[in-house]
């Protein structure tokens, strides 16, 4: 027997943890997008990546998807499914960070507040990314869904 086999039940209870840390920052995310989508447009404007007919649908798009998110990964339901479109959201943050880093531009990320509540980015963003990828990947990983929806809606797989 693994290690892993030996200790799933731990690691089910870890992934749980990191499931409601990692679903609630999306959701804590999404809020300000959602009520702010002028500021979030702005935001998103500022990191020079996309072409500006694009920033419209991206903005009113992407912070729904973090919400269901949020709340599908909290509630243990599509977990997999939920952790691997959080991470791969953690990835083009990340490519993001990284590009308005690499053209020294000055201004705040853009995740939680508008540009007002100036918290510019840095190395440290990327570290905390970087953080919250690993939270995600570890859900995907190591989640069973012994702890959520999952386990009695999907019983048979």
């Amino acid at each position: 027997m693994s290690f892993l086999e030996k200790h799933k039940t731990a690691f089910a209870a870890i992934a749980l943890l990191a499931r409601l840390y990692i679903g609630g920052v999306f959701i804590m995310a999404s809020l300000y997008k959602i009520w702010e989508p002028y500021d979030f447009a702005l935001s998103v404007a500022t990191y020079q990546m996309a072409p500006l007919w694009t920033i419209n649908i991206f903005v009113i798009i992407l912070p729904w998807l973090e919400l269901i998110t949020g709340i599908l990964i909290i509630i243990g339901l599509w977990t997999k499914e939920s952790a691997f479109l959080i991470s791969c959201m953690m990835v083009m943050f990340l490519v993001s960070l990284s590009f308005a880093l690499s053209k020294d531009l000055q201004m705040s990320c853009g995740c939680f507040a508008s540009q007002e509540t100036f918290d510019e980015i840095g190395i440290h963003t990327i570290f905390r990314d970087l953080g919250w990828l690993s939270v995600s990947l570890f859900v995907l990983f190591f989640d069973n869904g012994h702890f959520g929806l999952d386990r009695f809606l999907f019983r048979n797989k």
